[in-house]
């Protein structure tokens, strides 16, 4: 042991933890719910940080990511201008207050660029988990573009062979930052941008409008898929790639998640599943299980990209500290590889 490191802080039991965070979202559930019927307090007051504050002490979402492709936000009102400008007449909805734009530019040669519309981070409201609810979906797509999505465009760009002529399908997409990335830089010959969230694939559409010049001859398609319905027959066994990042973290969805893959999978040599999922304790482990189960054969890899990981190396070990609350477990994504054929 190294006596000039400092010992870790005592951590609380992990039963005491988790009844702690229990009773925080309880308690933020409860002042949401007391701040949306009463109208005697107005936005701003101490209640409205309570809330923000207790929200950021039980979160698990990942406050960043690996940064490997240049992106910056931009003024809706300079997309709108932009659209206006342009053929395709297409900034209609675009103002709404609870959007952001981020603007993307791509290293796969070329000015291959994205602009997406997202709903800014601070805007989850009691109604979209009432959606959810409805839906029996959740709402992890509508609040950011999670490190694992992130990481599965990077690796796309960089396999960019693996996806010409293909027809491709993302599953559980979120906003869709990897299918619009191979749709953008990979001549795919269909992409198939696809999540069981009827507000999150509203704002899949809204950004193949806006980004229709972008992708050349490759057709690219929105869809609400859920994975535990019977898929329509003409899509079963029709997809050459299925890609999909930190979608086995809910172990309620292994079966469904797994039967859709093998459902919808072509049957060929060539064909495969490319997940990029964190372990999240037994999580992902769990789901490979299932994929057997099912008959897929599915491999593991850790090292799949040098950049990510040494960046993986650099945040764990703490020698870059951009990242402070970096957890291997919740935030690198191993990559899986699902095949039906041996």
């Amino acid at each position: 042991m190294d006596s000039s490191s400092s010992p870790a802080p005592p951590q609380a039991p992990a039963r005491s933890r988790g009844s702690s965070n229990a009773s925080q979202r309880w308690s933020i559930l409860r002042r949401a719910l007391l701040a949306r019927s009463s109208s005697r307090a107005p936005e701003g007051t101490s209640r409205d940080q309570d809330i923000k504050d207790g929200t950021i002490n039980i979160s698990r979402k990942a406050s960043r990511g690996f940064n490997l492709i240049e992106c910056h936000s931009l003024p809706i009102s300079r997309l709108m201008k932009s659209l206006e400008n342009s053929s395709n007449g297409n900034e209609n909805d675009l103002g709404c207050q609870k959007d952001v734009c981020v603007f993307y530019k791509l290293p796969c040669g070329g000015s291959s660029k994205l602009n997406l519309v997202y709903r800014r981070e601070d805007s989850l409201e009691l109604n979209d988990i009432e959606a959810s609810n409805r839906y029996n979906i959740d709402t992890t797509g509508l609040v950011c573009c999670w490190p694992s999505e992130e990481v599965l465009a990077y690796y796309c760009i960089n396999h960019s062979d693996m996806f010409r002529a293909k027809k491709v399908l993302e599953l559980g997409s979120g906003y869709g930052l990897a299918g619009f990335v191979i749709a953008a830089c990979t001549n795919a010959d269909e992409v198939v941008i696809s999540d069981g969230n009827p507000q999150v694939v509203g704002y899949i559409q809204k950004n193949i409008s806006i980004n229709a010049e972008t992708f050349g001859e490759t057709k690219v398609k929105s869809m609400i898929l859920h994975w535990d319905k019977e898929q329509a027959s003409e899509m079963l066994n029709t997809f050459d790639i299925i890609v999909a990042s930190d979608c086995t973290f809910f172990k309620q969805f292994h079966q469904s998640l797994a039967q859709t893959v093998k459902s919808l999978l072509k049957h060929s040599a060539t064909s495969q599943a490319v997940f990029l999922s964190p372990k999240r304790g037994d999580s992902l482990d769990k789901f490979l299980g299932i994929i057997k189960e099912n008959g897929l054969n599915c491999e593991l890899i850790d090292n799949y990209d040098p950049t990510v990981c040494n960046l993986h190396k650099k945040y764990e070990a703490g020698d870059d500290r951009t990242w402070p609350n970096y957890d291997k477990e919740h935030c690198y994504p191993l990559l899986v590889r699902i095949s039906s054929f041996c």
